[in-house]
C-alpha cells in the first residue's frame, strides 16, 4: 500500500502539540470530528480513500484495517513521524449497510479490525491516553415511550450491525492492555442537509406523494433516538479533552434527550412538505412484509426501499437517558431533531436534485417538479 500525501504539509506540524489517531476519518463522521480537533491537535487519520474538505489538516494515511500487514505499516509510520504518545485513538471504522444480511466485513473490519488495531498499538509500543470507540445505541434492548434506557440498561443485537458492535466492544475489553477506554453508544445521526437513511427515505416517500409514505407497520407513539452530527463532533472533542479527568472505562449513551414519535415526524414532515398532515396509518406486519417484498423484487436495488427485517423492529422504542454524558463530559446537545427538520425540507425544496443526491437516493425523473 503506497503512502499519501497529507492535507497539511508535515513541516507544519507542530511538535508540541499531541496526537490523534482517528480511523475511518474520510467518513461522514470522522470528518466533523477532524474539523472539530484539528486546531487543537496534530490528527493522523486511517481509511481507503482521502478525506474531503472537513478535514484539511489531517495527514492522512490509506489503511485497510482488515490486512495485518497494511495496519503494521500504517503504525509504523505514525510511530516514525509523531513519536510513541497518542493522546487519543478515535476508532470509527466499521462496516454497515441496509441490506440486513450477513456480511464477513462485519468481522473482518468491525470486530478483527479492531483487534488488529489494539495489537498493532501495543506491538509498536504506543503510549495511548485513551482508546474511543464509536459504538451504536441499537446495541441497546429497546425501552418503553416514556422510560429512558441508560448504560446500565440490558444489549440486545438483532441483526448484524448492533451485533458487530457488541462484539468489537468485547473485543475492546479482552485486548485494552493498560490502554484507558471510552465507548460511546451513538443515537442514529442526521444534520441538516439530513444524512439519516431512515428520515431521507421517509421525506422523498412524502415528497413524491408514495402509498407508502402513509403507512407505518409498528406503534405509531415510538420512535428513535437521534443526535446531530455538530453535537456528536463536540461530544468526541470534548471526550478527548477531558480524556485525563474520566475512569479507565468509560460507557455513555449519546443521544438528544427528547424522541419525536413515528406520528409526530409524519405529521410534521407534510406540514413542512406540503402544508398538511400526513397521517400515518398502521398496518398489520405481514401484509407490510409482503409489500416490502414485492417492491425489493420488481425494484431490484438492495439498497433502497424497506426491508422485511426493518418491519419486525418496527415497534422499537430508543430513548436514551445522557446524565452521565452531561456530568463526565459536560456535554449536552444544542441540536434537536424537530427544529432541523425546516432546514433539510429547506434544503430538499431548494435543491431537489441535491437533496437526493446528497442523501444516496435515486432522483426520479420529475424530482424537480416536486
Amino acid at each position: 500500500m503506497s503512502d499519501s500525501v497529507p492535507h497539511e504539509s508535515r513541516e507544519n506540524v507542530s511538535v508540541e502539540n499531541e496526537t490523534v489517531l482517528i480511523t475511518g476519518a474520510s467518513g461522514l463522521i470522522g470528518s466533523r470530528v477532524s474539523a472539530a480537533l484539528e486546531q487543537k491537535f496534530n490528527l493522523v487519520g486511517f481509511d481507503l480513500t482521502p478525506p474531503g474538505d472537513f478535514a484539511e489538516g489531517v495527514d492522512f494515511i490509506a489503511t485497510d484495517l482488515t490486512k495485518d500487514s497494511n495496519v503494521d505499516e500504517s503504525l509504523r509510520k505514525v510511530r516514525d513521524r509523531y513519536g510513541p504518545r497518542l493522546a487519543s485513538v478515535i476508532h470509527l471504522a466499521a462496516y454497515y449497510d441496509f441490506s440486513g444480511k450477513p456480511s464477513p466485513l462485519y468481522d473482518e473490519l468491525t470486530v478483527e479490525g479492531t483487534r488488529r488495531l489494539l495489537t498493532g498499538l501495543r506491538n509498536h509500543g504506543f503510549e495511548v491516553e485513551q482508546f474511543m470507540f464509536s459504538s451504536s445505541l441499537l446495541v441497546m434492548k429497546p425501552g418503553d415511550a416514556g422510560k429512558h434506557i441508560s448504560e446500565f440498561s440490558e444489549t440486545r443485537g438483532e441483526w448484524p450491525y448492533p451485533q458487530s458492535k457488541i462484539r468489537a466492544e468485547e473485543v475492546i475489553r479482552e485486548e485494552r492492555g493498560d490502554y484507558p477506554t471510552v465507548v460511546l453508544r451513538i443515537a442514529g445521526v442526521y444534520d441538516d442537509e439530513c444524512h439519516s437513511w431512515p428520515i431521507s427515505h421517509q421525506i422523498a416517500r412524502i415528497y413524491e406523494r408514495q402509498f407508502e409514505s402513509f403507512v407505518f407497520p409498528g406503534d405509531t407513539t415510538h420512535g428513535q433516538a437521534l443526535v446531530h452530527l455538530d453535537d456528536l463532533a463536540e461530544c468526541f472533542e470534548k471526550a478527548v479533552l477531558r480524556r485525563k479527568h474520566l475512569n479507565e472505562n468509560e460507557l455513555f449513551l449519546i443521544a438528544e434527550p427528547d424522541v419525536m414519535s413515528y406520528a409526530e415526524l409524519q405529521h410534521e414532515l407534510g406540514e413542512l412538505i406540503h402544508g398538511s398532515e400526513w397521517p400515518a396509518i398502521r398496518i398489520p406486519k405481514a401484509v407490510a412484509k409482503a409489500g416490502a417484498w414485492v417492491q425489493n423484487k420488481l425494484g431490484g436495488d438492495e439498497e433502497e426501499g424497506i426491508k422485511p427485517w426493518m418491519i419486525d423492529l418496527a415497534d422499537d422504542h430508543y430513548e436514551a437517558t445522557i446524565a452521565h454524558a452531561r456530568t463526565r463530559l459536560a456535554w449536552e446537545p444544542k441540536h434537536r431533531l424537530r427544529k432541523s427538520l425546516p432546514h433539510m425540507v429547506r434544503f430538499l425544496k431548494d435543491d431537489p436534485e441535491g437533496f437526493y443526491r446528497k442523501n444516496g437516493l435515486p432522483v426520479p425523473e420529475n424530482v424537480e417538479q416536486g
